[in-house]
């Protein structure tokens, strides 16, 4: 009989008997009864077009459990919505993030699904950010109700939180982008009328024609410098209230100078206004900063930068009834109930109940730690299977997450020595700009010129940073784009700069050489089950319990398996075929089963076992995989001259041996976050250029005090936030082209400076002498500016590495 594939899913129908649905004439066959009902739903909504639209596989649906349900049921609480629901016309708002979303035919199909629920008024789905925006009447639904329809679909849903700091970069980046593209229109409306008023040199026109012309220019101009130059104008006076000039002052004083001339000419007559020079001006200094924030936007919109580490809520119980409060109302002394899946809100003391506890947010470790009554249990920490009461004995800035953002805050407040060198020197530079210019303007005043103020505004213009602004953002940005493709994005603007002196590479171990997961890495049947039957026996009994171990089962086929019981600390049992089986740590599974325990060799990671009262069937070995590319790019950057260095929080003992595999010589396990910036700050000691690339928030004060910070693109949300650049794709290969377009950058900038200081230089004399019209140094700092911008753009051509590299052998 040829194998078929579910017809939902694409994953192997296996199913004795087979499950199976008329379709439109045509039997097809489904890998479990979740598929055949969501195939269904969507043959009975209408909807069968999404078969024909979809270019990926359907997600297969997953059967809520308890827990999950009385999560989602929750969210119906007020005071829970209140941090993601707002009330509008039609009914109430949600903002969702919507998970395993494969193709628009996902869009497609959960849009149109929605529709047909009863008190849904709108739901739309952003393709690019997976985030939903829902209008529902509270009175005719319910937001639970809602969500579990996305779920029952193979989808997730979750409320979406943009924190202050994505919000603000959000706020930032739409106000840049308005005040850029005014510019933009300006400057492209007064470079076409100021051609007219040039041919006027070798043309005749008439003083009505030229009139018109210069109050169309004042009419374009007035919107580029009250509204886009403003930011330039605020950060000035701020300089000189501060008394630390930056080059916002002489691009505030040339912006405002050739402005207020030019509208002086058009309303009371003269011979040159310099409206185009104004929009140019402002165009161009805005689109280098617009470049910093638009990447600094891009990684604030990987998602909610805290979700999952502060939780908004919390449930408290006094007297045994249980009630949810905001989570900054948790005070020492407290006993709060948290459930499976949930985050601890506060640090505290186990009271009741056993539980595995995800902490890699705080440790780094990958594997979930067994935690008992009388243990201690730390914010941010993900519970595992089986609730837990916590008596609290830290809450809100007292905890230890806090205090590891602390630690980070106070780490990027200091300013390294070059950085302030560079601020030393840009006010030295715009100090003496500010006093060669009325200087100038005195000395032809008392040589009794007439043209002294537009000699002095050719010298502001000709010093007007504009190219030595550009200098560095344009070829940042030729080189983002460039490995923006490749899958790495810089997100500050000094990233690329500062890479091309690292010496040395400091990687954390999981999430960022390893894949960061438990993965099945091998197996071994003892029994007489074959290899097949075992693995579905175990996903059968796994797929009923939430524990981590658990998820690695959850995607493989299963078998049916009845009456599954979830033994607390131990393991899982149940029926298969009228024999009992059972699954868990080998204590367990031997206290379940007659047969005399086999003997094994030493595993790696973790071994968990299957058997039935009579026979061992199997053991699965589970563990942390080291990724594809991992040992290449060691390879790659050791041959550089680069050195490599792993330190990792990890207790597992796994450090050491990823250590010895990749051929790292340096490996530091079980460091804390303050360990690791103490490692970090002995580097930088001893002289060494250190960039760091890790994914968890633990990570976050040691990537702080690196001179470069690199986040994988699999990292907590805030971990992308704060570092400097971001493996989008999770490739660490890229690393090695990003190090080798920062010797190019470098390279380009160097270029650039020189030119730009070079053309300064030449030009200064020859205004400061009278023998530059303001309209010609405009047009020369513009073609200064054109010279660095197009050399920058050789850098976007260049030629890279693949963005799938190439796997060792």
């Amino acid at each position: 009989m040829t194998p078929q594939n579910c017809f939902h899913c694409g994953e192997p129908a296996e199913g004795n008997p087979p499950i199976t649905l008329q379709l439109e004439g045509e039997e097809q066959h489904f890998c479990c009864q979740g598929c055949k009902a969501v195939c269904q739903t969507i043959h009975q909504e209408g909807l069968t077009g999404f078969y024909d639209l979809r270019t990926e596989p359907a997600i297969k649906p997953k059967e809520l459990s308890q827990s999950q349900l009385l999560r989602l049921r929750e969210l119906d609480h007020p005071l829970v919505q209140q941090s993601f629901v707002s009330p509008v016309k039609a009914g109430q708002e949600a903002q969702l993030l919507i998970g395993e979303i494969t193709c628009a035919a996902c869009i497609w199909l959960l849009e149109n699904h929605m529709k047909h629920k009863a008190g849904v008024q709108s739901f739309t789905v952003n393709h690019t950010t997976q985030r939903a925006r829902l209008i529902w009447s509270p009175e005719k639904t319910s937001l639970s109700d809602l969500l579990i329809a996305i779920y029952e679909l193979g989808y997730t849903a979750r409320p979406y939180q943009p924190d202050a700091a994505e919000q603000a970069l959000k706020t930032e980046h739409r106000s840049m982008l308005i005040r850029l593209a005014v510019a933009g229109i300006g400057t492209f409306q007064s470079m076409m009328l100021a051609f007219p008023l040039y041919f006027e040199l070798i043309s005749e026109l008439s003083v009505e024609f030229v009139s018109f012309f210069r109050w169309f220019g004042l009419i374009v101009a007035t919107p580029v410098v009250f509204y886009s130059a403003r930011p330039f104008f605020r950060n000035a006076r701020r300089d000189l209230e501060s008394r630390h000039l930056t080059m916002d002052v002489p691009v505030a004083i040339a912006i405002g100078l050739a402005y207020g001339a030019s509208a002086w000419v058009t309303v009371f007559g003269g011979q040159e206004v310099y409206f185009e020079s104004v929009c140019m001006f402002t165009f161009f200094l805005l689109l280098g900063r617009y470049i910093e924030v638009q990447a600094r936007y891009r990684a604030g919109l990987t998602g909610n930068a805290l979700a999952g580490f502060q939780p908004a809520i919390a449930t408290r119980v006094t007297d045994n009834e249980a009630e949810i409060v905001p989570a900054h109302q948790i005070k020492p002394g407290d006993i709060i109930r948290v459930r499976p899946g949930e985050t601890l809100p506060a640090d505290g003391e186990i009271v009741v109940g056993e539980s595995t506890l995800n902490e890699a947010a705080l440790t780094g470790e990958y594997l979930p730690e067994t935690r008992r009554p009388g243990d201690a249990v730390h914010a941010g920490s993900i519970n595992g299977e089986n609730p837990l009461d916590i008596r609290v004995t830290k809450a809100g800035a007292q905890t230890r997450l806090s205090g590891i953002l602390r630690v980070l805050d106070r780490v990027q407040s200091e300013k390294p020595p070059v950085a302030r060198m560079a601020d030393r020197i840009a006010g030295k530079f715009v100090g003496r700009v500010l006093i060669l210019a009325p200087v100038v303007w005195i000395g032809w005043w008392l040589a009794g010129a007439d043209n002294a103020f537009d000699i002095t505004l050719s010298v502001l213009v000709v010093t007007c940073p504009c190219a030595l602004s550009l200098a560095t953002p344009t070829a940042i940005t030729s080189a983002t784009v460039r490995l923006r493709k490749l899958g790495f994005l810089p997100t500050r603007g000094h990233t690329l700069e500062s890479m091309n002196t690292v010496d040395t590479v400091v990687f954390d171990k999981t999430g960022t050489l390893t894949r960061g997961e438990l993965n099945l890495t091998g197996h071994k049947i003892l029994g007489s089950f074959d290899e097949t039957t075992c693995l579905r026996v175990a996903a059968g009994l796994e797929k009923q319990s939430e524990h981590p171990i658990a998820k690695v089962f959850h995607s493989m086929p299963s078998a049916q398996v009845a009456n599954v019981t979830n033994h607390l600390g131990g393991g899982l049992s149940g029926q298969f075929n009228g024999k009992d089986v059972f699954i868990g740590h080998k204590g367990f599974v031997a206290s379940h089963t007659q047969a005399s325990e086999p003997t094994t060799g030493q595993a790696t990671g973790m071994e968990i076992w299957l058997a039935t009262e009579d026979q061992w069937l199997a053991s699965f070995q589970l563990d942390d995989q080291i990724r594809d590319d991992a040992p290449l790019t060691i390879k790659t950057l050791q041959s550089m001259g680069i050195q490599t260095i792993l330190l990792s929080g990890d207790r597992s003992g796994h450090v050491q041996q990823v250590a010895t595999e990749l051929g790292i010589t340096r490996a530091i396990g079980e460091a804390s976050p303050e360990r690791k910036l103490e490692v970090l700050d002995e580097l930088r000691a001893q002289g060494h250029r250190v960039m760091m690339v890790g994914d968890g928030l633990n990570d976050l004060p040691s990537m702080a005090g690196a001179g470069i910070s690199v986040a994988m693109g699999s990292a907590a949300d805030l971990t992308q936030l704060k570092a400097d650049a971001v493996l989008l794709n999770g490739q660490l290969y890229q690393l090695v082209e990003a190090l080798n377009t920062s010797q190019q950058t470098r390279r380009i900038i160097r270029q650039n400076m020189i030119w730009a200081f070079g053309y300064n230089v030449c030009a200064l004399p020859l205004a400061a002498a009278g023998m530059v019209a303001p309209w010609l140094a405009a047009i020369g700092m513009s073609i200064s500016s054109l010279v660095v911008v197009l050399n920058a753009l050789r850098l976007s051509r260049a030629p890279g590495v693949v963005a799938s590299s190439p796997k060792p052998a």
